[in-house]
């Protein structure tokens, strides 16, 4: 008898599909010769801080157990929000330590979803339930169709072989814990609020609180540009110089002197070349493509294309490769010859830039399936991602070349300054009439070689522009390699990352504890760079956005006050999570990954990255929340750090951290609504200068700061100092 475990019971019940008759049981099926049982996705969960040390759970955060690193890292059975086990969860556990520990079972299946996240969730049931060891065996779906699931039933491998995979899936696990528990609750006793600190979700919010203010910040430049739109044989031919002034008087002396010499067409080239199709969508084009058309959030992208997958429509969504494995050809043709039915012209291509294994770590492009949909079977949300897939595929498959017209003249002024002008045009459309794109015609003035164009330069006032706001699209290429330059569009460039100088030098002279020379060379010098990964980057921005640290409004990311909040007191605590360091860590599991890095080494890096922060002087920056700073020159009661300022303790009392956050039955003392009678403060952050501990003190014993940088609302960055006025207020000392 074979016990097969899925991650979940859609699974369950597509792998039953896939089997034959089997009869539904209490919590699994059953035939003769299988038994198809479930989790409920995460049955056990990484133990709490408390439950490493002897002293009873508290619901207070204290930095006595902190910095928590467990000898031994220990999972329990999933608890809710009051910290109790789920029935449900407790009922369907003992269901699966049953089936697994019955005689008549000699064989166990990991069928937990094709990825590092479903390799461990079925590993931690097996490894909690089983009395004794038992073959263990890998079910790896690539779809969930029936013929698919009854195929890999029969060529099921050991369990061994995935033994990194679910090493990584583990670091990873054992990583995320170590920074989100530790730094978590040091940076929430700290600042006295809650915030939430991880390994991914900092780097993305300190992307966009970054590109925010640099919008912010941004100071617009008036220059003058050169641009010539005279008519020549009735068309307007426009010619923009590259020469711009940033005083008008010579920008029009020098369109004068531009305006008296001849332009002649010196060049004319054209020709017709095959315009080839996108490669297959991984699942970050997928959700660019989506995001960019149709203002879809990732975070429903995502859940719409797991439900196709489920429903066996398409194939695994969390990929990120755009290529297909050479073992997939004749199930290609399968869908190939589904999709015909459908009425479009497609024919098997047997390519390189479509069938390649060295482009696949462990899952191929998302692909439709055979299995096609019904139109009454998906709504619209549904029926927009199945099409995108099903157009991408056909483009990419279809017998009809694409050809297009590249021409391009170059206008040579007075053998000063050539310009040159690019049309295209397609004459044959081919794939383009199915792939749902957008795409006009540019078309050359009709000039010849030799001929004079008419030019008339006058100088126009333009404005530098400041950087554009992050978008799904753009948030995602970031994420996807946060070295790459944002300029570079071309879909198809998977190779051509164009990593920034300074970047590449700095990635080289840092460290995290191993020596990563040899992942910062040659081909593998983006291996892992990735800030997340194509599973978790749409859960951890969700979790981002429901923090309060991020919005999405339509298409535009922006950071909101919580999480301005967020990074301006990490970098109070000199916690540095960047995308250098976070990058580094992404490389030392995929280190484990490749069998060069053990789970325990690369924890160890983690470790000695967090041990460094608990090691800084604890009056650093704007000390810990509570800290006394001084005596109050108003009231003469303490002055204690808040979570905004610095505030008299005559304001109100101060509450406490507990495990979900702010203890909200308490007043704080810099809350708006807190009745107190002393209203002195001094703000943690005036005019972008942080205000620390020591300088606090400073205004409290001596009157005043030390001379500090700020800059204006206007964006000029100033020096002065601060001080207090007759009335006890702070103000600037220019003096």
């Amino acid at each position: 008898m074979i016990a097969i475990i899925a991650e979940k019971p859609s699974l369950a019940r597509n792998i039953v599909s896939g089997i034959g008759e089997m009869k539904k049981k209490n919590g699994y099926y059953e035939n003769s010769d299988y038994i198809v049982t479930w989790a409920f996705g995460h049955l056990f969960s990484l133990c709490d801080v408390e439950d490493y040390g002897s002293a009873p759970a508290s619901k207070k955060w204290t930095l006595d157990n902190l910095p928590c690193f467990p000898d031994k890292f220990r999972f329990n059975l999933k608890k809710d929000s009051d910290g109790k086990v789920d029935d449900g969860v407790k009922k369907q556990f003992e269901t699966i330590k049953q089936l697994l520990n019955r005689n008549d079972v000699d064989k166990i299946v990991n069928a937990g979803d094709s990825d590092r996240e479903g390799e461990i969730i079925v590993r931690l049931c097996v490894s909690n339930a089983l009395d004794k060891d038992k073959p263990f065996y890998r079910l790896w779906l690539p779809d969930q169709t029936p013929q698919t699931v009854a195929k890999a039933l029969s060529e099921m491998k050991d369990e061994k072989e995935y033994e990194n995979l679910a090493n990584e899936g583990f670091s990873r696990t054992f990583i995320d814990w170590l920074y989100g528990v530790n730094l978590t609750r040091y940076a929430s006793i700290k600042s006295g609020t809650l915030l939430r600190v991880g390994r991914v979700i900092v780097p993305i919010v300190k992307a966009i609180y970054d590109r925010d203010c640099e919008i912010e910040n941004f100071k617009p430049e008036t220059y003058y540009a050169l641009v010539s739109r005279a008519k020549t044989n009735g068309e307007v031919i426009e010619l923009v110089s590259g020469y711009k002034f940033s005083d008008k008087e010579k920008a029009e002396k020098c369109c004068g002197r531009m305006n008296v010499l001849d332009a002649i067409v010196t060049d004319k080239k054209s020709k017709k070349e095959i315009l080839f199709p996108g490669k297959l969508y991984s699942l970050t084009k997928l959700q660019n493509f989506l995001g960019k058309k149709y203002k879809m959030p990732m975070e429903k992208s995502l859940s719409i294309v797991q439900k196709l997958y489920e429903n066996g429509y398409v194939s695994y969504p969390r990929t990120n490769s755009e290529y297909l494995a050479t073992n997939e050809k004749d199930k290609v043709k399968q869908i190939i010859s589904g999709v015909k039915k459908l009425g479009y012209p497609i024919v098997f291509k047997d390519k390189k830039t479509i069938f390649d294994d060295t482009k696949i770590e462990s899952h191929s492009a998302l692909t439709p399936t055979y299995k096609i949909p019904a139109k009454t079977a998906l709504n619209e949300e549904e029926f927009l991602v199945y099409s995108a897939i099903l157009r991408r595929f056909v483009a990419v498959f279809c017998e009809e070349e694409c050809y297009v017209e590249k021409s391009e003249l170059t206008i040579s002024l007075g053998g000063k300054e050539d310009y040159s002008i690019k049309g295209s045009m397609i004459f044959t459309e081919g794939w383009t009439k199915y792939d749902g794109g957008e795409r006009k015609d540019k078309i050359l003035p009709k000039l010849e070689k030799g001929d004079k164009v008419n030019v008339d330069f006058h100088p126009e006032e333009k404005q530098t522009q400041p950087p554009k706001h992050y978008t799904i699209e753009t948030l995602n290429n970031y994420l996807k390699n946060p070295f790459r330059d944002e300029k570079s569009s071309d879909e198809n460039d998977d190779e051509d990352y164009n990593l920034f100088k300074g970047d590449f030098i700095k990635l080289r002279t840092m460290s995290v504890g191993y020596d990563f020379s040899d992942l910062l060379s040659g081909s593998r010098i983006f291996k892992g760079l990735e800030l997340g990964t194509e599973a978790t980057r749409t859960g951890i921005i969700d979790n981002a956005k429901k923090s309060g640290y991020i919005s999405l409004k339509k298409d535009v990311y922006n950071i909101e006050k919580g999480g301005r909040f967020l990074i301006e007191q990490l970098v109070d605590m000199n916690i540095s999570m960047d995308k250098y360091k976070t990058s580094q860590l992404g490389q030392a599991l995929k280190k484990v990954y490749h069998g060069e890095l053990t789970v325990d080494e690369s924890v160890k890096i983690a470790e000695n990255e967090i041990k460094e922060v608990f090691d800084n002087d604890r009056n650093a920056g704007s000390g810990f929340f509570g800290d006394e700073i001084g005596v109050c020159p108003k009231c003469g009661k303490k002055v204690t750090r808040g979570r905004f300022a610095y505030v008299c303790e005559g304001a109100d009392n101060f509450g406490n951290i507990k495990h979900n956050g702010d203890d909200t039955s308490r007043k704080r003392p810099d809350d708006k609504s807190a009745p107190g009678k002393c209203d002195f403060k001094i703000n943690l952050h005036i005019l972008g200068c942080a205000i620390t501990k020591e300088q606090a003190a400073k205004i409290l014993s001596d009157g005043r700061t030390d001379k500090l940088d700020f800059i204006s609302k206007s964006g000029k960055n100033f020096s002065a100092r601060l001080k207090l006025d007759n009335d006890k207020k702070i103000v600037f000392d220019f003096t």
